[in-house]
């Protein structure tokens, strides 16, 4: 198993499901030997803030989102979130991750007002995933070009890719019935491409899809990158499931649940995952979801990325995750596994 062809469906599912996980990875890892000759492996300080908990989707795979008339319901008022990017800034982050619940009521001046309010600062906003775009764009009534151009007006500086789950509706039906549809999803995706913003790409996996749907949204994501070139990297993660409402679910469990929701399965589809997208040049891994140790093998499973040191992270923690690791771990992680460190301040570089 070597580099050349891209896989297509037939292959990619079959890489998925029978291929030698250690031949997948070797294969994975002359990729990224490829992409990346001198050995670095990329990390970013920064801090995702939730600005709302309140959310109208009610997804199954979630544990965050909250009724309106809950009594931890809440939204940041801009005090607390000026006060949490000033430290931030004080323990060295470039970057918020900024994200929150579709909530009922905001428009598109409340999301002008926040990313105005983090601007105040010295430092890059990476916020509003696709369907809290198209939640704006919904209730105030104005188009994705729109919204996404009175966003940069404000200083929205790149979006990240949360909300693809799964890009299969078969899957999303199941799983997030009130949420966008892929293809909604990619709209958004394409046109904050086409105005100039960077974003990444992810993909939730684990819970009730099966090979064919992951093989799916990897080739949507690759067919998309070709056609815009705007992912900047691509980050695969495990369905966490405490305290959701899919974990008792007679349908989880199922499938794809119980042959990709482990250590090794996550290593299987991150290998997949860097073999069907030479087009992305980054592939992170999720030590938030798998802890330090198999994050560090994943280095050796086509990943170039560790990603953030999350000074703070509320979703997965709401699923009673509670991995933890700060810059000096997230350093000698990287050069136990025989890797050079680097410190970027946004979004890995595209070219």
């Amino acid at each position: 198993m070597g580099t050349g062809a891209v896989p297509k469906m037939e292959e990619a599912v079959r890489l998925l499901r029978e291929a030698p996980l250690f031949g997948l990875g070797r294969a994975a890892d002359e990729e990224r030997r490829r992409l990346h000759p001198g050995g670095t492996v990329g990390y970013i300080v920064d801090r995702n803030i939730n600005y709302t908990n309140i959310c109208g989707c009610g997804c199954s795979f979630c544990a965050f989102f909250r009724e309106p008339s809950a009594p931890d319901a809440y939204v940041l008022s801009e005090e607390i979130l000026s006060r949490k990017i000033e430290e931030t800034l004080l323990l060295g982050g470039t970057q918020i991750l900024l994200q929150g619940g579709l909530h009922p009521d905001w428009t598109i001046e409340d999301a002008e007002r926040l990313v105005r309010a983090v601007k105040r600062h010295p430092i890059r906003l990476h916020g509003f995933s696709p369907p809290e775009v198209w939640h704006f764009a919904v209730r105030s009534g104005l188009s994705i070009r729109e919204v996404i151009a009175r966003l940069i007006d404000a200083g929205l500086d790149s979006i990240p890719g949360g909300g693809a789950e799964i890009l299969d509706d078969e899957v999303r039906r199941k799983i997030s019935p009130r949420k966008i549809g892929w293809e909604q999803w990619a709209a958004v995706m394409r046109e904050a491409h086409r105005q100039g913003l960077r974003t990444s790409a992810t993909m939730m996996f684990g819970s009730v899809e099966t090979a064919e749907s992951i093989a799916r949204h990897l080739l949507r994501i690759r067919e998309l990158q070709e056609e815009t070139g705007g992912f900047s990297s691509f980050i695969p993660w495990t369905f966490q499931s405490g305290n959701t409402a899919l974990s008792r679910d007679p349908a989880f469990g199922e499938g794809a649940a119980a042959g990709f929701n482990h250590a090794v399965g996550y290593l299987r589809v991150l290998a997949v995952s860097r073999l069907l997208l030479p087009n992305i040049r980054t592939v992170q891994v999720s030590w938030v979801t798998m802890g330090a140790k198999v994050a560090q093998v994943g280095l050796f499973f086509g990943a170039n990325d560790f990603g953030s040191t999350m000074i703070e992270e509320n979703v997965v923690a709401s699923a009673g995750v509670a991995y933890r690791m700060s810059e000096e771990e997230i350093d000698a992680t990287i050069r136990d596994a025989g890797f050079q460190p680097v410190k970027r301040e946004g979004l890995p570089c595209s070219t």
